[in-house]
């Protein structure tokens, strides 16, 4: 079995939505937690190969051709949480209203396309670059997640950037320690789910 890394392309929407649902409840499946299973891959994934200021790259099983898992986002945050608030979380919102969610999972996502997160100046300030990271349960604990973050941190360092943040769900244990192992650290001032990393400590 061999898996390759590239660049991601809005080729890979489909896939980038499918990986996000598998593992949108805290690292494992959120299938049963949706009527519109969509919701998770439009909100964290998909927006970073369509829009302004976003990267992103995807692991492929070179035999069949499959996306097996990706890390995508932004190298200009400030821009980007802009850009979603003016255009695109008011499209969905209009897309997804309130009243068509009857499981709990829809309910928040169309709550959050309405009134989404505001990040705290704190992280904002850490770094201009923020990620998502998402691989299948099948291809994970087998190096992938540390390649894929050393192919963010030499694109990023390729543009002038000199660290990068994410948002980790407070409940994914085994993502946090993946995490730390790294090299992320807490941000200060910031909730304990902000995550930073500054590529001057990055030796991975």
């Amino acid at each position: 079995m061999t898996v390759t890394i590239r660049p991601a392309s809005i080729h890979d929407a489909a896939a980038l939505s499918r990986i996000c649902l598998l593992t949108a409840d805290a690292g494992q499946s959120a299938e049963h937690l949706h009527d519109f299973p969509e919701l998770p891959g439009l909100v964290w994934a998909v927006p970073y190969i369509t829009l302004p200021t976003t990267w992103g790259f995807v692991m492929v099983e070179e035999d069949s051709g499959e996306v097996v898992g990706y890390i995508v986002g932004s190298q200009d945050s400030p821009a980007y949480e802009r850009y979603t608030a003016e255009h695109l979380w008011p499209n969905l919102s209009k897309k997804y209203p309130s009243s068509i969610a009857v499981k709990p999972a829809d309910k928040h996502y169309a709550q959050l396309l309405r009134k989404f997160r505001v990040l705290p100046d704190t992280t904002l300030a850490f770094a201009p670059a923020h990620l998502h990271i998402d691989i299948l349960g099948s291809y994970q604990k087998q190096g992938w997640g540390r390649r894929l973050i050393q192919t963010a941190v030499e694109y990023l360092r390729n543009k002038g950037i000199d660290g990068l943040w994410l948002v980790m769900n407070p409940k994914n244990m085994n993502g946090r320690k993946f995490y730390e192992k790294l090299g992320f650290t807490g941000i200060e001032g910031s909730p304990e789910n902000h995550l930073g990393l500054k590529f001057d400590s990055w030796a991975c």
